[in-house]
């Protein structure tokens, strides 16, 4: 890029969570390959970062690039209302075999964020059906982050989240205190009670509890015992509220299993999911190997009917990209490509480098915990970190590593090599 691309850059484009008045520094990327980022200057970085969550397969992957590149010359986009096409019925068809059973109902949404607002109308919608009119509040826990969109917005934690800003402009929903830490933990009976307790006060006037399943990603990177999740199922069904996993974030294998809904964590994904099966769930980020952006929400039988029975009779809402050709026959090729690899392999080997090279963090001053959690790996701090100054280091240790906050995490292509991990680790350690 030329300096004057730069400075067009630095100028008018609006990056992620930086100021246009005094924007962070952003690192001009020339292409990709592998586990490897390539800057215009040359230098090669180590991809910490999957892209977000989603590269799980690296960059400039064959078989997904022969993907876009054979529906490209077929149709790059017809619209969805009133026609269909190959690839949305191959991705439906993916999705239903590989996700908890019971999830037969298939909504393809443009991106993780417009994925939960649909969960979320569902759930409003299922309960106007049935009569409950006055139920249209949500429960949820603190510590979540469900995106940026309005509605996901307002079930994102109102404290310590990232859109305080808003608090006037957003509904107000209820929140509990989010469970105790450590995937392993013992249930906390008094947790329980307490959750009770939240239940019976708040839950005939909500329609749904929301909740990222074990892991709470952007909201603080906290690990939690798949045990509540089977609290959850417990008192939604006490109640009548539906259980939603947004497992945008944790989808694909990223913390061990397949999908954490999943009942028995096997890592296959078919589980009946029973204790701790969802009503309704999203998955996004890793759906297309972060070639394009595409989600889906995906509900059972029930809640689909229940809506198709009520006053509206459809649900109200519309992408003009949902499903679009060339995103769903790239996701039927990544999720092909994951499941035709040994990725459980893959993550239990990125797991045991995760916790073999950042132990040493736990030693340094500065460090309040270190915790792994199958593909993801966390150095959390005592005081947040200055982002541009650490950034700068990382690169010239040749990796890339996006922290927020007090945190300082890992999250690597499953395709990633050990000595390429061990650098990625060395060099996180090296600098918190």
């Amino acid at each position: 890029m030329s300096p004057a691309q730069l400075a067009f850059d630095r100028d008018h484009l609006w990056h992620p969570y930086t100021s246009l008045v005094d924007p962070l520094p952003v690192y001009p990327v020339a292409s990709a390959d592998g586990f490897l980022i390539k800057l215009t200057d040359g230098r090669e970085l180590i991809d910490g970062m999957s892209s977000w969550w989603s590269a799980i397969h690296g960059y400039n992957v064959p078989a997904l690039n022969r993907a876009v590149q054979d529906q490209l010359a077929k149709m790059s986009h017809v619209m969805f209302g009133g026609l269909t096409h190959e690839p949305a019925v191959a991705l439906g068809q993916r999705l239903v075999e590989i996700t908890p059973q019971g999830l037969d109902r298939v909504f393809l949404a443009d991106s993780g964020s417009v994925s939960v607002e649909v969960a979320m109308k569902m759930a409003v919608q299922y309960q106007h059906a049935l009569g409950h009119r006055g139920r249209t509040t949500f429960l949820t826990v603190r510590g979540g982050y469900h995106g940026d969109t309005t509605g996901p917005m307002s079930v994102c934690d109102p404290v310590t989240g990232m859109h305080q800003l808003f608090a006037g402009f957003m509904p107000r929903h209820e929140f509990f205190d989010r469970p105790p830490g450590g995937y392993d933990a013992a249930l906390d009976r008094d947790y329980v009670s307490g959750l009770e307790e939240f239940f019976h006060r708040h839950a005939d006037r909500a329609a749904a509890f929301i909740v990222e399943p074990v892991v709470q990603g952007a909201g603080g990177m906290h690990f939690y015992s798949p045990r509540y999740l089977e609290e959850f199922r417990r008192l939604c069904d006490e109640y009548g509220l539906l259980l939603i996993f947004d497992e945008i974030a944790t989808g694909f294998g990223r913390t061990g299993p397949l999908f954490v809904g999943a009942d028995a964590g096997a890592g296959t994904g078919t589980e009946r999911g029973g204790s701790r099966q969802p009503d309704i769930m999203t998955v996004g980020k890793a759906l297309t190997g972060g070639y394009l952006t595409l989600a889906a929400t995906l509900c059972s039988n029930r809640v689909a009917e229940v809506i198709g029975a009520g006053e509206a009779s459809v649900l109200m809402h519309g992408p003009t990209f949902m499903a679009n050709p060339l995103a769903c026959a790239v996701a039927v090729a990544s999720i092909d490509l994951l499941l035709g690899r040994d990725w459980p392999a893959d993550i239990a080997r990125i797991k045991a480098g995760l916790a073999r090279h950042l132990r040493a963090a736990a030693q340094k001053p500065g460090v309040k915990d270190v915790r792994v959690l199958g593909g993801i790996g966390v150095v959390e701090l005592h005081d947040p970190v200055d982002v541009a100054s650490i950034q700068a280091r990382f690169v010239a240790e040749g990796v890339w590593v996006r922290p927020f906050g007090r945190l300082v995490y890992i999250m690597p292509p499953y395709v990633i090599s050990d000595a390429a991990l061990e650098l990625l680790c060395r060099a996180v350690v090296k600098y918190v």
